[in-house]
């Protein structure tokens, strides 16, 4: 894959961006033709085309250092498919990615601890529990120590996830918690009844359409759907008391009404262990995997192209954003299907 940028004249940040295959330089060319003879400089930058992830080095302690803090993101909603944005018409499958990331993390002999990054309101119950299992198989497998570090947002299924660490880190300013489980069924029959449309459903079985688009939801429907919230929010209840030692089911379950805390309040609660900056997170993985006083290199799996100067840059691309407006649509606006989720969902 070849990368160019088209640069004004006095070294203004690039203006375009093209990436393919080698046929970038005849696009360059065509390109400072289309521009006419102004003085304008392109910079080519030939980058891997390989799809697999590679290790990026995000923070160097020491030019000698050798030993290794592996920093894994989560970040965005949680799902266990390729869910596109309005703008972004593609994404790793968040699952598959952080699987791929941990199994790097896993075959290095030189990473003696992992820091994972949460920035997520949460999402489907499935991938929530999923991550949670690749988290926990990974600790088990490897001995290697886990600290959860809670960014802007580690709620709900972000919070699940955390809850396989053996550390949980947060921000002070972290949004965290929303501890339960929620499922939306939109329903359409009010403006269909105006417009003079009916759907007609020939099905097996009267629970068989359960929470149609098109009708109002039945009490028998309603009893059922409400069950499986319920069995769900004590599996999530479950995994927390399972990772907060100190706490009581009943306490958890007071603290779980699917509100959320900022990381002081969280802390107070029980639901963190420490309220810290990322060193401070990276510096607690040194000390439980045994090398506190040793020099470091804190990296990052990515694709071949994507930049990391420090320990704050992502490893993904979030949602597309104009104006600082999230352009991404809700999931029941791409797929209006019941959907049982672990997700902080005030916008809906």
């Amino acid at each position: 894959m070849v990368v160019f940028a088209h640069r004004a004249r006095h070294g203004r940040r690039p203006t375009a961006r093209v990436s393919g295959s080698a046929l970038a330089p005849a696009v360059a060319l065509l390109t400072s033709l289309a521009v006419g003879c102004a003085d304008t400089s392109f910079v080519v930058t030939p980058v891997p085309a390989r799809p697999d992830l590679i290790e990026h080095t995000m923070e160097r302690e020491s030019p000698w250092a050798t030993a290794k803090i592996a920093v894994v993101d989560v970040d965005g909603l949680i799902a266990n498919d390729n869910t596109p944005s309005l703008l972004n018409l593609s994404r790793d499958n968040p699952v598959v990615l952080f699987r791929e990331r941990l199994e790097l993390a896993a075959r290095d002999p030189a990473v003696r601890a992992v820091v994972v990054r949460i920035n997520s309101p949460g999402g489907g119950v499935t991938a929530s529990d999923l991550m949670h299992g690749e988290l926990t198989r990974f600790r088990e497998k490897t001995g290697k120590p886990v600290i959860a570090a809670l960014l802007d947002t580690a709620a709900s299924g972000g919070y699940y996830v955390a809850c396989a660490a053996d550390e949980i880190h947060a921000q002070p300013t972290t949004v965290t918690g929303s501890i339960g489980v929620i499922m939306l069924l939109p329903e359409f029959s009010g403006i269909m009844s105006k417009l003079g449309v009916r759907v007609n459903a020939i099905k097996s079985g009267p629970m068989k359409d359960s929470g149609s688009l098109f009708r109002e939801l039945g009490n028998e429907e309603r009893q059922h759907f409400q069950g499986l919230v319920d069995r769900l929010y004590d599996r999530f209840v479950a995994v927390v008391v399972a990772s907060r030692k100190d706490l009581s089911e009943a306490r958890v379950r007071a603290l779980a009404d699917g509100r959320v805390y900022l990381g002081s309040e969280a802390k107070e609660a029980g639901l963190v262990d420490e309220v810290c900056s990322l060193r401070e997170t990276i510096q607690r993985a040194k000390d439980r995997a045994g090398i506190a006083q040793r020099p470091v290199r804190v990296v990052a799996y990515g694709r071949a192209y994507q930049y990391r100067p420090n320990i704050y840059a992502e490893t993904g691309a979030g949602p597309s954003q104009v104006n600082l407006v999230n352009l991404n649509l809700p999931h029941w606006a791409t797929d209006p299907s019941p959907r049982l989720m672990y997700l902080w969902a005030p916008q809906w």
